[in-house]
């Protein structure tokens, strides 16, 4: 066994027993190398990762390979979840190379580790030339190396204000701005299919909330035969989109659950690891889509997977593990996919409708079982005689065309359902990463909350308060209330980084909103303090028309984590939000809860950094243009005082409004200091509620549907 052996990660832990002798990212392998003068070979990747997996099998576990390696270099491996500082640097170092970036990332540096090559997978016999090409390069041309190195590492310290031109806009939000991200990031649309017209296509929760932001317009429903407006074609495509993912082979029909991403455009053939970032991210984007349009299909999608997720990522502390592999067995999705024999055997009379259903190929031979290599063959729709279960008809649909009830069809779906799940889990398991992440863990909080909000069900908060109190009590410092990144078996190590604080920050002023503890509001407030303290960039370059303050996008580390050889700010949207463009939209939210007039300048300066990135390209600024959408319209304050406090609060979430901030108590003489709740009692002995805009408030009612009325897009939403 290696070093690696006294890892946690799980990714490190599967290459402890590889001959290479591998070293963990840190201070060891660094001096080492500096010592020996010996250059470092960083390969990066993470567990879940099915190419990953197959270089390992085929070079790190090939004891002659790993005998060049160990004679030649000094070798790290990076889990990139576990340090996404490490891999950040190093992945635009691989792209400032010209090289498309992706994992395993296998980068090249010189003993003082800066990077002089890169790149991703590579065959055995490949990569055994290319380890003797980079050791003879060391030996024979090493100034050449050492100017490569020099010109990449004076590439990865150029700031983005000045890579990408960046300037201070001080211009206001304008709606036909907004009007304009949308008509660019609509001509990229898949109509017929979902998502966008490219391939392979990912869940991008990002873009979809922008969209149902966007669809919250103000303005009325399109009267038929008419053009629809864009905020109506961005809920046709929010629709269209979510829609065809729930359907598709993407989403786990029998378990629930979204794998990360799918290798066609029809949502059918996914790449089948399931990643906590993206079930967190997708389950507020369809319990948001839910409160527009009340689509049982989204409620059936939070439902199960919710179910899923604490079924199987649940700690028993209350975390969140991060992700399922995509393979077990060795075999890629054998866990999801079922043969024909299989389904006609476990089905019986049932296989015929849930095969039209599920889209799997009719058998050759009548209707009796057949058997894999008997003849006449076995179809499939997936490789190796395999099929993936999805659908392209709704239940509705489907049940039309049967001539059921839609209540008949389910019923005999959770049947059909639970036979498969019951052979399922006797088969061996994909991979479990078992590493529970800050950042993931947030995104999740925020899921759990946004499911809370669109349907009330009680077990849906329990989840979310017990996930924020292990996020607080384990993965915080109680000596400096500093966060952790990353949590196993009881041991929290690494400093938390930007996208840490971020999704936790947003994740507890969710919670407070649904909950009115104010605990949860003030807990979020010291985390943005200690943003404020340790992420600025007070004394960076200075942006163009800014005078008295230094760049206001923050740093993705921690300014007493460890330095590398740059230190670098997230700023476009992918997979994940930016998180600064995540901290960006908690400063304003924050500014509107707490009167804070600073924290909304900043969100402000923020915005205004990204204002011309966004405008020309916002395919990568889309979590940007979300909070755009928001600071177009005014902000709505509702405070709620008096026994029916969270009852009212849940009333009026019913309706979808991303420009609503709630704050309240259930006491009939609240103490607090909390601004919105200033001078503000019941009225006649009823619960009260205040409805503000822009802190222009409306006299106070006691009625729910007299409060909604005053919010100018509930008729627009289709859900007054």
């Amino acid at each position: 066994m290696n070093r690696l052996s006294h890892e946690t990660s799980p990714y490190l832990l599967q290459h402890a027993h590889n001959p290479v002798d591998w070293f963990p990212w840190g201070d060891e392998a660094l001096t080492k190398a500096r010592q020996e003068d010996r250059p470092i070979l960083v390969s990066i990747g993470y567990s879940a990762c099915h190419w990953c997996h197959v270089m390992e099998r085929e070079s790190f576990e090939n004891e002659p390979i790993a005998r060049v390696m160990n004679e030649n270099f000094v070798c790290i491996k990076v889990d990139r979840e576990e340090r996404p500082d490490v891999d950040t640097v190093y992945m635009e170092a691989v792209q400032a190379m010209g090289v498309r970036g992706g994992w395993p990332l296998n980068v090249f540096l010189m003993p003082d580790a800066r990077p002089f090559y890169g790149l991703t997978y590579l065959p055995p016999q490949q990569w055994v030339n290319l380890l003797g090409s980079v050791q003879s390069a060391f030996s024979n041309n090493r100034q050449q190396l050492q100017d490569s190195a020099d010109g990449f590492a004076s590439e990865l310290n150029v700031s983005d204000s000045v890579r990408f031109g960046l300037t201070l806009s001080d211009a206001p939000f304008s709606p036909d701005v907004a009007d304009d991200l949308f008509g660019k990031l609509a001509t990229k649309f898949d109509r017929d299919k979902g998502g966008m017209n490219r391939a392979p296509k990912f869940p991008m929760p990002s873009i979809y909330s922008f969209l149902l932001n966007f669809s919250v317009s103000g303005e009325p429903l399109p009267i038929i035969n008419e053009p629809a407006s864009a905020p109506a074609q961005a809920r046709q495509q929010t629709n269209l989109t979510l829609t065809r993912m729930a359907l598709g082979g993407i989403y786990d029909q029998i378990g629930g659950g979204f794998s990360r991403y799918s290798v066609d455009e029809d949502w059918f053939a996914p790449h089948f690891e399931k990643m906590l970032y993206d079930n967190g991210q997708l389950l507020t984007v369809y319990a948001d889509a839910y409160r527009q349009n009340h689509n049982s299909l989204y409620k059936h999608v939070v439902y199960q997977t919710i179910a899923w997720a604490t079924r199987e990522l649940q700690s028993p502390e209350g975390g969140f593990y991060s992700a399922l592999d995509a393979d077990s067995e060795g075999v890629e999705g054998k866990f999801y996919t079922w043969t024909t024999p299989e389904l006609q055997e476990i089905l019986g009379t049932d296989f015929d409708w849930f095969a039209e259903l599920y889209s799997i190929p009719a058998p050759v031979l009548g209707g009796s079982p057949l058997r894999e290599g008997e003849e006449g063959g076995v179809t499939a729709n997936w490789e190796h005689g395999r099929n993936i279960l999805h659908r392209t008809l709704t239940d509705e649909a489907f049940a039309e065309r049967a001539d059921w009830t839609v209540a008949e069809l389910r019923e005999m779906l959770d049947a059909a359902h639970a036979k498969l799940m019951a052979v399922r889990d006797t088969r061996i398991r994909p991979g479990l990463d078992d590493k529970i992440l800050c950042s993931w863990n947030g995104l999740m909080l925020t899921g759990l909350v946004s499911a809370y909000r669109a349907f009330d069900e009680p077990g849906f908060l329990e989840t979310a308060l017990r996930l924020a109190h292990f996020l607080l009590l384990k993965m915080r410092d109680s000596r400096n209330r500093r966060l952790w990144h990353s949590y196993k078996n009881g041991r929290a190590k690494q400093i938390a980084f930007l996208d840490d604080y971020a999704a936790v920050i947003a994740g507890l002023l969710a919670l407070y909103q649904v909950t009115f503890t104010e605990s949860w509001l003030r807990e979020a407030d010291q985390l943005a303090h200690h943003v404020l303290a340790h992420f600025d960039d007070p004394t960076g370059d200075r942006i163009h028309g800014e005078h008295n303050h230094g760049e206001p996008l923050l740093f993705f580390t921690d300014a007493s984590g460890e330095e590398l050889i740059a230190r670098r700010k997230e700023l476009f949207d992918n997979v994940m939000p930016a998180s600064n463009s995540i901290m960006a939209a908690n400063f304003f939210t924050l500014s509107l809860l707490l009167d804070r007039p600073a924290y909304a300048e900043r969100a402000d300066r923020m915005m205004g950094v990204v204002d011309g990135l966004l405008r020309q390209n916002p395919d990568y600024l889309t979590n940007w243009a979300a909070l755009y959408v928001r600071r177009t319209r005014p902000a709505i304050e509702i405070a709620i005082v008096g026994p029916q406090a969270l009852a009212f609060r849940q009333q009026l979430d019913r309706v979808f409004n991303p420009q609503v901030v709630f704050c309240g108590t259930e006491s009939v003489s609240p103490k607090t200091d909390l601004p919105l709740l200033q001078n503000r009692g019941m009225i006649g002995g009823k619960t009260a509620i205040y409805v503000c805009q822009d802190r222009m408030c409306q006299l106070p009612v006691t009625s729910v549907d007299v409060a909604l009325a005053l919010l100018p897009s509930a008729k627009a939403n289709g859900n007054g």
